[in-house]
């Protein structure tokens, strides 16, 4: 029936309430309890295409219900707003962070992020990928390894709580590439050969893209579980010593160069991020060497509505997905391209996997613990099915690989498409239907909740179980 524990326990505690009904009563009685429990068991075990049972809609569609009564969908800043001290600060999830800024053991600024309600703290590295593109098949290969080593790898790591990659694609200002034209250009040049760099800097970004990655690695202030929480200062003197390792390694995947963001610099991601109008301001004056003061209680949006399905804020609106289903069978290393690349429907796109590390100690039970259920599910059928004699080939080499040293990870996907205007969003919807199937990804649209799963999909290191009311565990037993 597709019931987890909680489910189960209810259907037997229905049954025996039924027959104690009809002893105590009459069969009228006890036919009427057997329903009622039935009812709430349907609701639990009819479930859509994306896992969602009809409680976990009705649930989300009266939190909305509730959201929109109180008004906290809607925001406002700034002076004549309704945020303190008449700022801009981050709305929702975010609202509490606070930002700080060390530097390494290679004197390398770098921004750390605090997020007090969940006691965690986040550094944002920036790489800048390679690419497979006149690549050799091996080399592909060995990056792939690398990078399933440099996860696994974290489950060894104290206090690592989660880890965010966030690849984002937006419309290309051509204010770098201006300022790098103009420098190289020769004074002494011929008229003919400046007039045709000149002519190229005016036309070649119209239409072209630039693409930005950036990796978020949250911390916990606990070493380990029941462990003193540390302050500020502990952290970034602690993370001053390890983020030349995690960058180092995170080269050898693919990444390119890697460095931590600086808090200027990760303040300008979030501000553009909430107002896209603001990128060319800000391009044009890092060009002229006078980048913008920017702070952090003032890179949030000035207004934002979160609709059931949309998300507006400031200059933009947005739509985010999350992945309810990920790809079956073999997954190539090119599956996500063309959901990466940049797509002339959508102004800008967000792609963010997301990655919680589980403890090695746990991961051996949890696997097993799979291959059992798998296994009794295979044989107590006379006929099994494809996918049930899959799915027990896939954890018993889950397991195998476990075994063998690999780590274990949770993972997920939010994908989030801006445009300029409402007029652009049914053909951004369509552009990422397009592209999730493509990449043989399930994805759904985030309902009740888009402006959550926005700032879920920025480099902001936020783990999204730690927020919820009811816990994960609970739910997945339902």
């Amino acid at each position: 029936m597709g019931l987890g524990s909680i489910g189960t326990a209810v259907l037997f505690v229905g049954a025996g309430f039924s027959v104690i009904v009809t002893m105590a009563s009459n069969i009228l009685n006890g036919v009427v309890t057997a329903l009622i429990f039935g009812a709430f068991l349907l609701t639990v075990a009819v479930k859509d295409k994306h896992g969602q049972s009809l409680l976990m809609r009705a649930t989300t569609r009266v939190g909305w219900m509730v959201t929109k009564s109180t008004g906290t969908h809607i925001y406002r800043s700034g002076p004549l707003g309704r945020a303190e001290w008449g700022t801009a600060q981050l709305p929702g999830l975010a609202a509490g962070s606070r930002l700080t800024e060390w530097h390494d053991s290679y004197n390398r600024p770098f921004a750390l992020l605090q997020i007090p309600t969940t006691s965690d703290y986040t550094v944002v590295i920036e790489t800048e990928p390679d690419g497979a593109a006149l690549v050799d098949r091996e080399q592909v290969d060995v990056w792939v390894a690398e990078w399933g080593m440099w996860l696994a790898g974290l489950g060894d790591e104290p206090g690592i709580e989660a880890v965010s990659v966030t690849i984002e694609t937006a419309p290309d200002t051509g204010t770098r590439l201006r300022r790098e034209v103009n420098s190289r250009i020769d004074p002494e040049a011929a008229d003919f050969a400046k007039n045709i760099l000149h002519d190229l800097v005016k036309q070649y970004p119209a239409g072209s893209a630039t693409i930005k990655a950036f990796v978020a690695i949250t911390f916990n202030a606990a070493a380990r579980v029941g462990g003193k929480k540390r302050t500020p200062d502990e952290m970034g003197r602690e993370l001053a010593s390890r983020l030349p390792g995690l960058t180092q390694s995170l080269s050898s995947t693919g990444a390119g160069a890697t460095r931590p963001l600086s808090a200027q610099e990760l303040c300008e991601v979030i501000r553009v991020a909430y107002d896209p109008a603001a990128a060319r301001l800000i391009d044009d004056a890092n060009a002229a060497g006078e980048p913008p003061e920017l702070y952090w209680p003032e890179v949030g949006p000035t207004a934002h509505q979160a609709n059931w399905d949309t998300y507006r804020h400031d200059s933009a609106l947005s739509v985010t997905w999350m992945m309810s289903g990920a790809p079956r069978g073999n997954v190539p290393s090119s599956i996500l391209a063309r959901l990466l690349a940049p797509h002339r429907d959508v102004a800008r796109k967000r792609v963010t996997l997301l990655y919680r590390p589980i403890d090695a100690a746990k991961a051996a039970a949890i696997v097993e613990a799979d291959v059992r259920a798998s296994t009794f599910n295979l044989q107590s059928s006379n006929k099994p099915t494809a996918r049930s004699m899959t799915a027990t080939r896939a954890a018993l080499a889950t397991a195998q690989e476990e075994a063998s040293g690999a780590g274990l990870v949770n993972f997920g996907m939010l994908v989030t498409a801006t445009v300029t205007g409402a007029a652009h969003e049914a053909d951004a919807k369509a552009a990422i239907d397009n592209l999730s199937a493509t990449a043989r990804l399930r994805l759904r649209i985030v309902h009740g909740s888009q402006d959550s799963a926005f700032a879920a999909a920025l480099p902001l290191g936020l783990v999204l179980p730690k927020h919820v009311r009811i816990p994960s565990e609970i739910r997945e037993q339902l």
